[in-house]
């Protein structure tokens, strides 16, 4: 599903004298809660869990039985759906006994969740949510209007995928060109020195010293590192001299039609809410460092060729397995894809990630991240026994969620020991939490078609000011109009040779 549908998901909480009026209705529910049973001194206490990702089904399951054994309370995890996530919790929490105690939500949703009363400030009198437990980004994407309101559980962001197993064919394709070379330069000192042409098989065999630079093991891991690209004119120049393999169809492919696997080129250079993504006095969209990154962006349409309107994630992943694809930007989940594909034998090779390349020697990316946070619910009558179990979640229980989920926990100290994993972790850390502001709601549907749009030849800067000058709109409340950015003219090789 697409990052936007998923935001878009998450109904609008009540606002706050919506939420006064209801309690007050709710009274009666209020009323049966101090009714104490006659085996209350026997009842263990209950805390209930929901969640909306079936694939954390039976990890939860485990996890609250430890739990249960371990503090003598019983965790009751619930599926639910996605839909109207929070409207749900809300009219649950206001109306009956079904209400969940802590439930797990993106991160993006959590400013919704703080101004219905759905989230309250995590008990972390240890420090447990800080610098030396996880990464910056984690923090500021679990942090509301100043106060820490999530224990950060995984994440999702994006990455560069390579396929290793071609790179390192490739980089001894390289070692042996410049070993014939060698040879060539050696059968023509000899020439020289000699006054006669050496021998084919002289002029054809391969110094020494050029066999060891072509098998040995250390060159060539070397030389193949040397083609991970540090930035996209690296991959296009990967690709002008590549000789690919039969089964290749394309040297670098991504989903370019979903949000998610592009804000990487603009993420450097656009503010949404200010470091914590919930400040709506910063927001800087429109400017000339964007619109040369995304005219970088449309660009490409002209190098790689990718139809918007055919291209879907799985199917990118699914040609990356089948070995179409030298290069892609994908998520986190893809680890475990590749990794079991691997153990299928549906993925004959080896891959490595690494960082999303930057645009070129000057202009530098950054990818968005979502954190899934586990909140203790405002409204819950148990947040000291919610807090424990969301604790023992994000903490020590997570040191196995990657291997049991497939999902990368956020904590530092449960970082998988998979190196592909680890290059995520790193990705993550220097990531752009994604904006939790309710006014900027529907930002990523408009950025989404901007991206679109400018991929398909649309004027970069008109877009981009249409783009701000909505948002900045719906933030202010007032209409908002830019100052109109020239966009800048790429010299031509012809006036470049002409000065």
């Amino acid at each position: 599903m697409k990052l936007w549908k998923k935001v878009l998901a998450v109904a609008a909480v009540a606002a706050a004298a919506g939420v006064l009026a209801v309690i007050g209705v709710g009274s009666d529910r209020l009323a049966g809660l101090m009714e104490i049973p006659e085996n209350a001194l026997t009842i263990r206490p209950t805390v209930n869990l929901w969640y909306t990702d079936e694939a954390l089904g039976d990890y939860l399951a485990s996890v609250a039985l430890d739990f249960s054994q371990e503090q003598d309370v019983r965790v009751i995890p619930k599926l639910v759906s996605g839909l109207e996530y929070l409207e749900n919790i809300n009219r649950e929490s206001l109306d009956t006994n079904n209400y969940p105690d802590l439930y797990i939500i993106g991160n993006e949703s959590l400013e919704k969740a703080w101004l219905g009363g759905l989230a309250s400030d995590i008990r972390d009198e240890d420090g447990l949510v800080g610098p030396g437990s996880y990464p910056e980004a984690a923090i500021r994407a679990v942090t509301c209007r100043g106060h820490v309101v999530g224990y950060p559980f995984y994440y999702e962001t994006s990455a560069l995928i390579y396929n290793e197993t071609y790179l390192e064919e490739a980089a001894r394709d390289a070692l042996e060109v410049e070993a014939d070379a060698l040879a060539g330069e050696e059968a023509m000192r000899d020439l020289e020195e000699n006054g006669e042409p050496a021998g084919e098989e002289q002029a054809q065999a391969i110094p020494p010293d050029a066999q060891e630079a072509v098998y040995e093991e250390e060159v060539v891991e070397e030389r193949m590192r040397g083609f991970i690209p540090g930035s996209v004119e690296d991959i296009r120049a990967f690709a002008d001299g590549y000789n690919a393999p039969e089964q290749v169809e394309a040297v670098f492919k991504w989903d370019v039609s979903d949000i998610f696997y592009n804000y990487f080129f603009v993420g450097n250079y656009i503010n949404v809410g200010g470091p914590t993504g919930d400040d709506p006095g910063k927001i800087d969209i429109y400017n000339m460092d964007a619109i040369r990154c995304l005219l970088s962006y449309q660009n490409l349409n002209q190098f790689f060729s990718i139809d918007a309107q055919e291209v879907d994630y799985d199917t990118v992943v699914q040609e990356f397995i089948d070995g179409k694809l030298v290069f892609t930007v994908a998520t986190s989940d893809i680890v475990s894809r590749l990794e079991q594909a691997q153990a299928d034998g549906r993925f004959p090779y080896e891959y490595g990630v690494s960082k999303v390349p930057d645009i070129d020697g000057e202009l530098a990316t950054k990818s968005l991240s979502v954190t899934n946070a586990v909140v203790v619910n405002g409204y819950s009558q148990k947040k000291d026994l919610a807090n424990a179990f969301a604790r023992y979640l994000v903490g020590e229980a997570s040191a196995d969620l990657f291997e049991r989920t497939g999902k990368i926990p956020a904590a530092l100290n449960a970082a998988p020991s998979l190196p592909q994993a680890q290059a995520f972790n790193a990705e993550y850390a220097d990531s752009v939490p994604i904006p939790k502001m309710v006014q900027t709601s529907n930002y990523w549907v408009r950025m989404e078609i901007a991206f679109t749009r400018i991929w398909s030849g649309g004027e970069v800067s008109e877009t981009l000011k249409a783009l701000s000058e909505q948002i900045k709109t719906q933030v202010a409340g007032t209409p908002v109009t830019e100052e109109y950015i020239p966009a800048p003219v790429e010299e031509t090789e012809e006036e470049l040779s002409e000065e």
